[in-house]
């Protein structure tokens, strides 16, 4: 504004005192600067190209040089179509003609082809002017050339065309230049290709006419460049005379700054001559000053302006933002003298309306504070995706900025993670309640409330704008909803609210209010669409919450139910663990307690790469494979290779749908036998376990890595351990040791102090585990079990060797029956006798070598026959009329469980009995069953 200002007066003053204005090389010569010879600064002006000629020139000396490079350039590829049109047309005819010339196919048939045609070659290739003339065989092998030395090589170029008995013509890069050559078939009279003919010529040798018609076109762009200066030079002399030395665009620029000074400035404008007539008046201060439309010309004494504005502005005395009364405005006055630096006398003045200038700044902070707070509001809502959370912090931003105090109620519905209803817009539960004082009468957090028809707040349910209540004493709507209430917090103080309702995608979710009692002035209209504007920041907030709440219930509820709900019952292990799902979203880390065979027990602990659903659901497969594979009692190395192509399959899968992958996942797969306190256990890139020894010391065991399940190539490799009892094996996931502010070695170190220091049970030692380690704020899932090893006392294992020979099943039987009289289990002795008898007679009639009986007494009896056979029997329905086939079935019938596992020097063959179980002797009719007892 200050520089169009200055461009206005400076031009004003000039045209009214009768001056040319000065251009700007005129003042800067004026300022002390030497100013350059005229002819000079005309020639300088027309080249930089600031002036209507010197943008001709430009424009002339560009066209002109366009038509000349369209010219050169039409003229060069006219030119070269033209030469190369006429290398091909005579290079063919050249070749097409020594071709087709007398002699040419006996000369070829001759003993010497060269000696005769070389000389031909030659004279047709001077005589025609051509570069070359090469005759040659059908496979292309030169007769002749120009130079000797290249007779007998192979012809460059191609030559399928001419075998075949087409003429083809090619444009090449020779060693002499760009060139056409011509090859074309020579025929003998029954029409068969005997030879080939080729003649070249270099483009060069048919181009010229360009060269003689550029010195005639480069003269003609020449003189009309120069006459293109001159035309221009007379235009820009002209221009100079007729502007008084202005530049169009100097003229052009300051008339639409007087234009706008006039017309478009918010700002009032007077200029007074010398002898305090008016010279110039605006719009605007015509407005100001209510001056009629005759004023300019008139002294200012005669305008009947105010006293003091007509004092000012005769004077001519500087002023600077002077408040001055005029009418019933107040006005800010500014006024400067034209003639300070040897301009004309008079004076410029300015006027500003100081009563709308102070409305406006006051409307200004207003807008401004409250754009502050609508940024503060979306920096400061919606940072966590707790819906309780968004509501403080909804709260938090506008007290006490806007209100006194604010409620967020939300539908029940919402705090569940659902959509809500229709049914339920009444219905709001109170999650937080935010004022400068906590001694306030309103509804507590945690209240339910029901809001009637007549109460704002159900107002905006139905409009699904904000709605005002100013003054709360004489509200009845208002009252309706708790009367007994609503006079204690008019009583309080509270007497206006504002009520808008939270809404995201059509949706109600609930509704806030702002509350005022300690302004007093209540909240008017306008302040509607500021509630608003939160209501919809915060409703947006709430919204994603309410969706990621309900997400993450169906995450965490799909893992727990993948997640075994109870351990099972066994008497190898004391076991404990913990499972904490991570606050931002559960993932895929699981574990399990599986028991197997001869009372042996399988712990797993697993995490799947990822988060969300997709690695529950993956975790659950995963879970349930190891399940199906530990079922076969495979050893741990190769149940993990079963698992590793289960995931290499599952990802192979998920590629076709266009599903996440899942890009790896880790696993660690332990076998503890109570029997023999050996623990085998592999591990497929999981971290190790940790061993806490008796006597309290704590170490992980060598275990190898190997690699995450899913990359594939490389065998696993187990790790056996001879564990006393007492012993804790520790297993977890990474979430436990590892987090964004601790490296994974800091905690192993963490995990192996707190393991040290705790107690013997695996309860306690699950919580002083996590009392250490557990981070406030997990971002990945937990998992974390311990288990306490236990071995089955000698005097409940009773083992014998059993010689191959059938015989020795009698005495087989009367020792089990005795050892199970000393167990006191007297009424297993028949199902056992009957399934050992069965087991131990396929060993000696199937296998070879040595055969072990083994009776476990645990939870179930146990028996188990081991031999060197690699052949698992398979139990069938044997036919009325067959001798054998009835043994397993006997046995799955009388046992509570049965199989076999294979081991290093082959196979086990067990079977379960529960005490009380099995099938009473008299049910059976042993002659019919016709088995050997």
């Amino acid at each position: 504004m200050a520089r169009l200002m200055g461009r206005f007066r400076a031009l004003s003053v000039s045209l009214f005192a009768g001056r040319r204005p000065q251009s700007r090389r005129e003042q800067r010569t004026a300022d002390g600067c030497q100013a350059a010879p005229q002819p000079y600064r005309r020639v300088q002006s027309a080249l930089r190209g600031r002036t209507v000629a010197g943008q001709v020139l430009a424009l002339q000396v560009v066209i002109v040089l366009l038509l000349v490079a369209v010219a050169v350039t039409e003229l060069v590829l006219q030119a070269r179509h033209d030469s190369t049109t006429e290398a091909r047309n005579r290079s063919l005819a050249v070749a097409e003609t020594f071709a087709n010339s007398p002699g040419l196919i006996a000369a070829l048939n001759s003993p010497d082809p060269t000696a005769v045609l070389q000389p031909r070659a030659e004279a047709a290739r001077k005589g025609s002017g051509v570069d070359f003339v090469v005759v040659m065989d059908t496979d292309g092998i030169r007769y002749t050339h120009p130079k000797p030395d290249r007779i007998g090589k192979k012809f460059v170029g191609t030559i399928a065309p001419a075998q075949a008995g087409r003429s083809l013509t090619e444009k090449v890069n020779g060693t002499i230049g760009p060139l056409v050559q011509a090859v074309v078939p020579v025929k003998n009279g029954s029409g068969k290709v005997v030879g080939l003919v080729s003649a070249g010529i270099t483009i060069n040798k048919v181009s010229g006419a360009v060269n003689r018609q550029l010195p005639l076109l480069l003269g003609a762009s020449a003189a009309a460049l120069g006459l293109a200066t001159v035309g221009t030079a007379l235009m820009s002399r002209r221009l100079r005379r007729q502007t008084h030395g202005l530049e169009p665009a100097e003229m052009t620029r300051m008339y639409e700054h007087h234009d706008a000074v006039l017309h478009a400035v918010r700002e009032g404008v007077l200029i007074v001559g010398g002898d305090d007539r008016l010279l110039l008046v605006n719009d605007e201060a015509r407005r100001l000053l209510k001056l009629p439309g005759e004023a300019e010309g008139q002294r200012v004494t005669e305008l009947g302006l105010d006293t003091q504005v007509a004092s000012l502005l005769a004077a001519g005395h500087t002023v600077t933002d002077e408040i001055v009364r005029s009418g019933g405005s107040l006005l800010a006055l500014s006024n400067r003298p034209t003639d300070s630096k040897g301009g004309p006398p008079g004076s410029v003045t300015t006027l500003r309306d100081y009563t709308e200038l102070r409305a406006l700044s006051g409307r200004a902070e207003i807008s401004r504070q409250r754009l502050e707070l609508l940024y503060d509001a979306s920096v400061a809502i919606g940072t966590t995706l707790d819906v309780t959370r968004t509501a403080e912090e909804l709260g938090g931003v506008a007290v006490p900025r806007f209100a006194d105090f604010v409620t967020v109620d939300l539908s029940e519905a919402v705090l569940r993670g659902e959509e809500p209803t229709a049914e339920s817009d009444m219905e709001m539960r109170r999650v937080a309640t935010v004022g400068i004082r906590d001694d306030h009468p309103l509804f507590p957090t945690g209240a339910t409330i029901t809001f009637v028809p007549s109460s704002p707040q159900a107002a905006g349910f139905d409009s699904g704008r904000a709605v005002l209540a100013p003054d709360l004493k004489a509200d009845s709507g208002w009252q309706a909803q708790d009367p007994p209430r609503a006079a204690h917090v008019v009583a309080y103080g509270i007497h206006s609210l504002i009520s808008a309702p939270l809404r995201a995608r059509g949706v109600l979710l609930g509704v806030v209010a702002f509350w005022r009692s300690e302004k007093p002035d209540p909240f008017e209209p306008d302040e509607l669409s500021l509630a608003e504007e939160l209501a919809t920041r915060a409703a947006v907030c709430i919204d994603n919450a309410r969706r990621f709440t309900r997400e993450h219930a169906m995450a965490v509820t799909l893992q727990h139910s993948l997640l075994p709900r109870a351990l099972p019952e066994q008497n190898a292990l004391d076991v404990a663990y913990r499972y904490l799902p991570a606050q931002a979203g559960v993932g895929g880390d699981w574990f399990d307690v599986i028991p197997l065979s001869g009372a042996r027990v399988a712990l797993v602990v697993g995490d799947v790469v990822g988060h969300g659903l997709h690695a529950a659901a993956t975790m659950g497969r995963l879970r349930t494979a190891v399940h199906n594979f530990s079922a076969l009692d495979l050893p741990p190395d190769e149940l993990l290779g079963h698992l590793d192509e289960l995931v290499g399959t599952i990802d192979l899968g998920e590629s076709a749908t266009d599903a996440a992958p899942i890009t790896g996942a880790t696993c660690l797969y332990a076998i503890y036998d109570p029997a023999s306190g050996r623990c085998t256990m592999a591990r497929a890139g999981h971290l190790p376990a940790a061993l806490v020894h008796p006597d309290g010391t704590v170490d992980y065991p060598d275990v190898p890595a190997g690699l995450p399940l899913g990359v594939g190539g490389l065998p696993f490799e187990t790790a056996e351990l001879q564990l006393p009892e007492g012993s804790r094996l520790v297993l977890y996931t990474d979430g436990l040791v590892e987090d964004r502010h601790r490296d994974i070695d800091e905690g192993l170190d963490l995990l192996q102090t707190a393991l040290a220091q705790s107690d013997e049970s695996p309860e306690a030692t699950c919580e002083a585990v996590l009392d250490a380690l557990l981070p406030p704020h997990p971002s990945d899932d937990i998992a974390l079990l311990v288990a306490r090893t236990r071995v089955v006392p000698p005097d409940r294992i009773a083992d014998w060797e059993v010689p191959s020979d059938p015989a020795a099943v009698a005495g087989m039987r009367a020792s089990v029956t005795e050892q199970l009289t000393q167990w006191g289990l007297d009424e297993m002795a028949f199902s056992m006798e009957l399934i050992l008898s069965e087991l131990i007679t396929n060993s000696i009639r199937y296998a070879t070598g040595p055969i072990h009986v083994r009776l476990l007494r645990d939870r179930t009896l146990i028996c188990e026959v081991s031999d060197t056979s690699n052949t698992s029997p398979h139990m069938r329905y044997a036919a009325g009329m067959d001798e054998g086939g009835r043994g397993l079935f006997l046995v799955a019938q009388f046992a509570e469980r049965w199989g076999t596992r294979y081991t290093a020097t082959g196979k086990v063959i067990w079977a379960e009995l529960t005490p009380g179980g099995g099938l009473p002797a008299q049910v059976w009719d042993l002659e019919t069953l016709d088995y050997d007892l």
